[in-house]
């Protein structure tokens, strides 16, 4: 049976290719989380791709309704908190930020959240330094795993095997590059979830074509000046980032996570 375009009642401006097989089976949720100072394009690229899946709610969760304000002053509205999200969730998504995400890997109920979210999710997931935040809660000790450039040597500290690649996949574990990355690692798990065709649909819907003016978007590109100046103004943000990774790493043994060996995996292929 094919596909169809309808609109995403739950999201007006969003259109959903609607596979009128499975119209009817339950909706599964997407949990998105929220907190202050993260970055909106980390979060907001992968939402459009998300709501456009049949049969998936896009939850956008935080402690409470209050808005969120981003990193560059975009503020959202959650649309559940902690408390309310569903224990077993099909996707759960963590978006990456600089202070707010270290603040992140430091809050307990934040991290008790996403750890007990994260054993119980089809997909566990993140952009950005979102991996950081992951890794925070132990859920990429033993797995491939990637973040921005500038932040890829934190994961060492927190059990992961950084990779490079614009979106890593590690069993049930797809994590997205820096910011814009998050539409390509989108896409990437809308095909997993939906099937190539469906996602090659939403990308064709979204005019996902890019052909940026400039080559610079990796280190390897850009001219070596700007990469020298990015890296000093990422260089307070970094050696917080480590300072929080190597705090979190030391109460593992203490939870009983032993920090030299791996959590347990969820093994959905």
């Amino acid at each position: 049976m094919g596909f169809v375009l309808r609109r995403n009642p739950k999201c007006p401006g969003a259109i959903i290719l609607t596979n009128m097989s499975t119209l009817n089976r339950d909706r599964q949720t997407i949990a998105m989380l929220l907190y202050p100072g993260f970055t909106a394009l980390d979060l907001v690229g992968p939402h459009h791709v998300f709501a456009a899946l049949e049969g998936y709610e896009v939850q956008l969760i935080w402690k409470t309704d209050d808005l969120v304000t981003s990193d560059t002053g975009l503020s959202l509205k959650p649309t559940m908190t902690l408390r309310d999200c569903p224990e077993q969730l099909a996707v759960l998504f963590i978006p990456g930020g600089t202070h707010g995400t270290i603040a992140m890997m430091q809050d307990p109920d934040v991290l008790s959240f996403v750890r007990s979210r994260g054993e119980q999710s089809d997909y566990v997931t993140s952009v950005c330094t979102g991996s950081l935040v992951l890794g925070a809660a132990g859920l990429l000790r033993g797995y491939h795993a990637t973040s921005h450039w500038g932040a890829l040597g934190i994961l060492n500290l927190l059990g992961a095997e950084p990779k490079t690649d614009r979106v890593v996949r590690d069993r049930n574990r797809f994590t997205g590059g820096g910011v814009t990355a998050g539409i390509d690692f989108g896409l990437t798990l809308a095909a997993q979830i939906k099937g190539d065709r469906y996602a090659q649909g939403v990308q064709l819907i979204m005019e996902y074509a890019p052909n940026p003016p400039f080559n610079s978007g990796t280190p390897e590109t850009a001219p070596e000046e700007l990469t020298t100046h990015a890296q000093t103004m990422f260089a307070p943000f970094l050696q917080a980032a480590r300072e929080a990774a190597v705090a979190v790493s030391a109460t593992w043994s203490n939870a009983g996570m032993d920090s030299n060996n791996t959590a347990p995996k969820n093994t959905l292929l």
